[in-house]
């Protein structure tokens, strides 16, 4: 379990920090989220994808050519942010490393998430160590396990949430 602390200067005076299982819960639920990587040359790149909560991570996919997966490629930091555009409810922002699932058995699970969150249309196979795609391509997914993580609650109470992670290495995948 993370540590949790509120941020008092960006808080309500009667704001309470949000818990990890509430920060959680809306990245279990959110339908699109927002993955910032870097590009090779520094510049930022920002792109929307859908992705689906799992064995405490976020999972996505991207094609092996697409510019998310070689930025990832050569940087593996990255964060990824959904929330709403309503001064309600809750942002949530996750800092981690995208890491490459190839584990078959396991990307048959995470296939099966993604079509059970997002409906058949999002129906993977799995071959070679990647999502197989009806064209006859791969879609390599990624996890991210959050290292550190922000919640920012909105509406008539605010509140800005940070949960810390214990260090630890990644799982293989």
């Amino acid at each position: 379990m993370p540590t949790t602390e509120l941020d008092v200067r960006y808080s309500s005076e009667n704001a309470t920090a949000a818990s990890w299982e509430e920060g959680r819960a809306v990245l279990e639920r959110a339908e699109l989220y927002w993955l910032s990587t870097v590009r090779p040359d520094g510049r930022p790149h920002v792109t929307p994808l859908v992705a689906v909560w799992m064995d405490d991570a976020l999972h996505f996919c991207t094609g092996p050519e697409e510019r998310k997966a070689k930025n990832l490629a050569a940087d593996p930091h990255c964060v990824l942010t959904t929330g709403t555009n309503r001064n309600e409810g809750m942002d949530v922002v996750v800092e981690g490393r995208a890491e490459r699932v190839t584990d078959e058995r396991r990307l048959a699970r995470l296939a099966g998430a993604f079509a059970a969150k997002y409906g058949e249309q999002w129906r993977f196979g799995v071959r070679d160590g990647a999502f197989a795609v009806p064209e006859g391509g791969a879609a390599w997914v990624f996890a991210v396990v959050p290292r550190k993580a922000f919640g920012f609650g909105k509406g008539d109470v605010y509140s800005q949430t940070r949960w810390t992670f214990p260090s630890h290495e990644m799982r293989p995948r």
